[in-house]
């Protein structure tokens, strides 16, 4: 199981996932997800040769990434396109990669939307807004980024 109970189980399970792919054993689906993201970020391959990173802090205020958040973004947006949830979300996706030419770099500009969301729900203790963060969505569009 992906979610469990706590930070480290979370991210004993990003370590598994990536042993089991090194191993050439066979993945889930999940799992397979898994991977593919973490194959898109070879700046944190490195990240699962100890595990170190298991109990290792990131401070934004550092300006340091925290790769287990980030990658669980991915995974995010990758849910969510697949099942079109919020409804209309994987059109938005579709009409972005064609803007910005490539998956990963969408899906980095929609995580920027995603974040701001979740922020918002988090700081006014209430459930994300699908209709505000598909706003932003669409938002992109029109950018000349």
């Amino acid at each position: 199981m992906m979610f469990g109970q706590n930070r480290q189980q979370l991210r004993q399970f990003y370590h598994d996932v990536w042993q089991k792919q090194v191993d050439k054993q066979s993945l889930s689906a999940l799992e397979a997800t898994v991977v593919q993201v973490i194959n898109e970020h070879p700046e944190y391959h490195a990240i699962f040769n100890s595990d170190a990173s298991l109990e290792q802090e990131y401070f934004v205020e550092q300006g340091q990434t925290n790769p287990f958040l980030h990658m669980g973004l991915h995974i995010s947006l990758h849910e969510q396109i697949s099942t079109d949830r919020p409804a209309g979300v994987r059109a938005v996706y579709q009409k972005l990669k064609a803007k910005y030419g490539d998956a990963h770099t969408t899906e980095h500009n929609m995580m920027e939307c995603l974040t701001e969301s979740l922020w918002l729900a988090q700081r006014n203790n209430q459930p994300p807004s699908e209709s505000d963060y598909l706003i932003a969505l669409q938002k992109q569009l029109l950018d000349k980024k």
